[in-house]
């Protein structure tokens, strides 16, 4: 089933590249039609209605990042891809290189030094020796 090509955007509290964007589609009158996304409950395999999505926000909002990796498996392409969330991780890509001959700085990984209110020293970071050497 091919589709009119659609841009969805999913943006958070940025009130100019929007708007801006959505206008120079719509000026182009090429065709395409682009909006902000809406969403709701998604299901497994249900389609998405955009050719591509472009992703301002899934770095702060888990349930976008999730949608928008539901979004790359049924075929919409994704500007900002919601994989390099996971795959940003530094010292995981250090071990790599090591482990692959490529040379990398020494590299080492250190727990925070502070963390949200919720956290507490003595339940939630039993596993972690406490002060740091």
């Amino acid at each position: 089933m091919s589709m009119e090509p659609r841009i969805g955007l999913l943006v958070g509290r940025e009130w100019s590249f929007p708007p801006a964007f959505l206008d120079a589609v719509a000026r182009r009158q090429s065709g395409v039609s682009a909006d902000y996304i809406k969403l709701d409950a998604t299901r497994m395999g249900q389609d998405v209605p955009y050719t591509l999505i472009i992703d301002r926000i899934s770095h702060e909002v888990g349930f976008y990042r999730t949608f928008l990796k539901h979004a790359t498996r049924m075929g919409t392409t994704v500007v900002n891809n919601p994989f390099m969330w996971s795959a940003d991780d530094k010292f995981y890509d250090a071990t790599v290189a090591i482990q692959n001959g490529v040379a990398h700085p020494k590299t080492m990984v250190l727990a925070n030094r502070d963390y949200i209110p919720g956290i507490s020293h003595t339940e939630s970071l039993r596993n972690l020796a406490h002060p740091l050497d």
